[in-house]
């Protein structure tokens, strides 16, 4: 479904026929995404929590590039993107996924995330972002104008690769010359391991980059936390995950969610680094963001640090992060959920 005028914006009733009005309504919406709250961390990281037209919420976080992270400006930004409204696959440590799944969010919606935060941007930068005139009908990417989403991570609520065909389609709108203009290597798409849908993505003619959330290098401590690994375990995925490489060339990422207790241990590092070495991936260590009602915690900074230390030694490529957005209710799904709760306590 397309963004598109409601009735009365398009004045239907005085200058359309009927049946054209319902042809309208029927595939497309010029809805806007109404922004319900906003967190900002202290590292500068905002999560926005979204109202969408059936009244159900969506959070996206903008992330400022860490120059000690990417090795690049820190004027970069990066959009983290939902992609559902809730999630039906139940990582145990996650908060997404803890009232369920309510449905995938449509390609407008997807499209919209980004819309909506540049549009907030404006508003609350004056008129810097003003001062640019462009001709009206010449699309904003095809003057090579910096727009302040350059980066994408699709890896907000929900599991990106189960909504494939409504993820694309909004993903080559925001990718085209004539739409968002943001190059297609520099949108970012995790998956909590869909094997079959990661080798179809290996298919697809644009180098979008892929991002696999690990959190256990074995099956016996992917299946204590991800259900998702009982149907593709980590064999099956290797596989997909190699065919995806072979076709793209393109190296992949590992994100890998310290959990004290279930995947902190030493003896996870080697099987990690093995598995990074065969699919000549580099691997982002995250520090766990506390969810309220879960029973899981951050390590402590002195095991975060040995596992870091020991994987040093063993992994070819390693990509240590600092988790931004710790002061905030940033975990994936958390803002929505305490929200969710607030509103019907009243």
């Amino acid at each position: 479904m397309a963004i598109c005028p409601s009735r009365d914006e398009l004045g239907c009733d005085d200058h359309l026929p009927k049946a054209l009005r319902e042809k309208l309504r029927a595939h497309y919406s010029l809805q806007t995404l109404e922004l319900v709250r906003k967190q900002g961390s202290r590292d500068t990281t905002q999560k926005f929590l979204w109202r969408l037209a059936d009244h159900s919420l969506i959070e996206s976080v903008l992330i400022p590039a860490n120059p000690a992270l990417y090795g690049e400006v820190s004027d970069r930004h990066t959009l983290c993107v939902s992609t559902q409204v809730g999630c039906a696959y139940g990582c145990k440590f996650c908060a997404s996924g803890l009232d369920g799944w309510k449905r995938n969010l449509g390609v407008e919606e997807i499209v919209e995330q980004v819309l909506a935060v540049e549009r907030w941007n404006v508003q609350n930068s004056g008129n810097e972002a003003k001062d640019v005139e462009e001709p009206a009908a010449i699309p904003r990417s095809a003057l090579r104008v910096p727009r302040f989403i350059d980066n994408l991570v699709i890896m907000g609520m929900g599991e990106p690769l189960a909504n494939y065909d409504n993820l694309l389609k909004a993903l080559k709108i925001l990718n085209a010359p004539w739409g968002g203009g943001i190059g297609a290597r520099k949108i970012t798409i995790s998956t909590s391991g869909l094997a079959p849908q990661i080798r179809k993505l290996a298919d697809e003619p644009l180098q979008f980059r892929l991002a696999l959330s690990l959190h256990g290098a074995t099956d016996e401590t992917r299946n204590k936390i991800m259900p998702v690994n009982r149907k593709y375990p980590l064999k099956e995925l290797t596989a997909a995950c190699e065919f995806y490489q072979h076709k793209k060339g393109r190296m992949i990422t590992f994100e890998y969610i310290l959990i004290a207790g279930v995947n902190d241990g030493l003896d996870q590092v080697n099987p990690l680094a093995k598995l990074a070495r065969t699919l000549n991936a580099k691997v982002n260590l995250i520090p766990y963001n506390k969810v309220e009602d879960l029973p899981w915690e951050r390590p402590t900074e002195m095991v975060q640090e040995a596992f870091l230390a020991a994987l040093e030694k063993t992994a070819r490529h390693r990509h240590p992060a600092t988790r931004k957005g710790h002061d905030i209710d940033a975990a994936c799904g958390q803002l929505r959920l305490k929200t969710e709760r607030e509103l019907a306590a009243l």
